[in-house]
This record gives C-alpha cells, sequence and structure tokens, in this order.
C-alpha cells in the first residue's frame, strides 16, 4: 500500500444562472468552454461528484476509493468510526456574478429523513467583495411560520431577511436552518458538511436561457427554517500576522485562518482527523517527509491523518483556512 502523503485533487466546475468569471480572473482557474462558472468543488465525497486526485502516485484514484483503502489512515479514527467511507466534508469557491436564490438547509435529523443525507451546516469565508456588495443570513426579527408564509405569499420576504454589508476577510457561519443567500459581486470559500441538499424559497422570478423558471421547495422548507432573531449573524475574530486564529468551531468541522508573512511549522499530532488547507491569498510550500508541495491561491489540499507535522515555507506570504474536525 503506498504512503498518503499531501493530496491535491482534480477540480469540478459547476455552470450557474448565477455564476460569473472570477473563478478564472481572480483565482487563476480555467473553467473551459462553461460560459460561466458559479461553483468549484474543490475536495468532494458527495456521491454525484467525487473527487479524483490530482497529484502523486495516487494520481486518478478517487477520495471514496482512498477512504476504502487508507480508512482512518487518511480520516482518523474517530472521524472513520463515525462517518465510513462517506467523506465528511465539502469544500467549495463560489463566485457569485448575481444574487443566488433565497434557500434554507436541512439538518441531520429531516435530511436523514426525507434523504437519507447528512444536514448542511456551512461556513463562508469572503475572498473578494465588489464594492456595496451585501448578503443575507438569517431574519431581521423574531418570526413565526405564519409570519414568514404571510410574507413569502404576499410578495414581502425580503422585509423580513437580515442583510448585512460585506468586505473581503468577512466569516460568516450557518447552521443549518439559517435562511440565506450570496449576494452579487462576492467571491466565497465555502466550508460545508458533505450534502447537496438546498431548499430554494425565493429565486427573484429569474428565468433560465429557456425561459423556464427554477423549482422552488416552499412546503419542504418550512419545517427546515430556524424562525429565531439572533443579534449577531456575523462572525466576530481578532485578525492577526503570524498566528493561528480560530474562526469557527463546531460539530461538524473547526476552521482555523492563517495569515503568515513567513515561515512557520504546524504539529497536527494531537487531532485525529485529517486537515484541508484551502489558499485565499498567497502562496507557500508544504514540506513533510523531505518532499514539498506548492500551494498557491485558489488551490487546496488534504492533510492525511498520518502526516504529523508539516513545515509551511513563504516568500510572499500567505492566508489559509484550516480545517478538521475535534
Amino acid at each position: 500500500m503506498s504512503a498518503l502523503y499531501p493530496l491535491k485533487f482534480k477540480t469540478i466546475y459547476k455552470d450557474k444562472i448565477w455564476g460569473g468569471q472570477k473563478i478564472k480572473t481572480y483565482l487563476h482557474k480555467d473553467f473551459g468552454s462553461l460560459p460561466n462558472c458559479g461553483e468549484t468543488w474543490e475536495i468532494s465525497g458527495v456521491k454525484s461528484d467525487v473527487s479524483v486526485v490530482a497529484n502523486g502516485e495516487l494520481e486518478g484514484q478517487s477520495l471514496a476509493d482512498l477512504l476504502e483503502k487508507y480508512q482512518d489512515k487518511l480520516v482518523g479514527k474517530k472521524v472513520y468510526d463515525h462517518f465510513g467511507n462517506i467523506f465528511p466534508l465539502l469544500v467549495k469557491f463560489i463566485d457569485a456574478n448575481d444574487d443566488l436564490s433565497i434557500q434554507v438547509h436541512p439538518d441531520d435529523e429531516l435530511a436523514k429523513k426525507r434523504h437519507n443525507s447528512f444536514g448542511k451546516t456551512e461556513m463562508w469565508y469572503v475572498i473578494e467583495a465588489d464594492p456595496g456588495s451585501t448578503l443575507i443570513s438569517g431574519f431581521n426579527q423574531q418570526v413565526s411560520e405564519q409570519i414568514y408564509v404571510d410574507k413569502l405569499n404576499t410578495g414581502h420576504i425580503m422585509d423580513i431577511l437580515n442583510r448585512e454589508d460585506v468586505s473581503a476577510g468577512d466569516v460568516f457561519f450557518l447552521p443549518a436552518g439559517r435562511v440565506h443567500t450570496i449576494g452579487k459581486g462576492l467571491l466565497i470559500a465555502e466550508i460545508q458538511q458533505t450534502s447537496d441538499i438546498t431548499y430554494r424559497i425565493y429565486d427573484f422570478d429569474r428565468v433560465d436561457d429557456k425561459g423556464q423558471k427554477r423549482e422552488l421547495h416552499t412546503e419542504e422548507a418550512l419545517a427546515a427554517i430556524d424562525y429565531n432573531f439572533y443579534p449577531e449573524y456575523k462572525t466576530k475574530y481578532q485578525a492577526e500576522k503570524n498566528e493561528t486564529v480560530k474562526l469557527v468551531t463546531c460539530p461538524y468541522f473547526t476552521t482555523n485562518i492563517l495569515d503568515f508573512t513567513e515561515d512557520t511549522s504546524k504539529d497536527y499530532s494531537r487531532l485525529d482527523s485529517f486537515v484541508i488547507h484551502v489558499c485565499v491569498e498567497g502562496e507557500y510550500i508544504i514540506e513533510t517527509n523531505g518532499q514539498q508541495y506548492p500551494v498557491k491561491l485558489g488551490e487546496c489540499i488534504l492533510l492525511p491523518k498520518t502526516i504529523d507535522a508539516v513545515e509551511l515555507k513563504t516568500t510572499k506570504g500567505f492566508k489559509i483556512l484550516e480545517s478538521f474536525i475535534e
């Protein structure tokens, strides 16, 4: 059995009605003949779109194959015991050239009952934001299901939604059940549970190139929505240079940000988990076991559980999201 090493995967490109060109112009990823690109799936265990290794001697093998073969050596014992041969996280880049639909995701319990799937808790890190960009996260007041239905049916759903001004570096944590949308002009890195279940609530009456409106999931959404009002929707964190700063921790993932201008080392030996790096700025080289793995803006890399320590070397500086399961 081959020894595991830092793994890169082939990007999966998704054409979306609201997608744009920033995947190409900002992240320098070529989506070929697609007219535009709304999402890239960078590391995925979703059955319809399983990632395939792009580097080293395991090139061409799928993430599902690796999990079956390496099990806890790839993801950690606790993770493997819980998730088995399903990789538990999905990592994406999202380019919203137009507003996404107003939507909500079910939690584990509802998703299991309806779809035999995991729920979808997620987080967003804003890589780049056009001036005046906004997004929606949650409600701007306490609502009941009846108030929500009345507002939706009378075309006034936007009146009760919480709109946030957004800048690069902003972080939003979105537990399952939170009504949300990514607004026009945002380029985002998303870390989420392995799930592709979205209930579309409102789509601004848009039509596709065939003149068709996209399907809505009005009834399905009712039981999924958290109707509570929260005083804070944006994640507060203190940005610091050359330190590991925690952004989000939840049962599904922990995500830190590393904003470094100098070399550093990371000891992952205490973690019973894989680690994912998502490079959102700059570039660096991972050194481990005498080998070097360059990583640049727009790239993701999976460090298997068997890698306990890495050196991160840089001349230009880097900013990465570091995710694992505690």
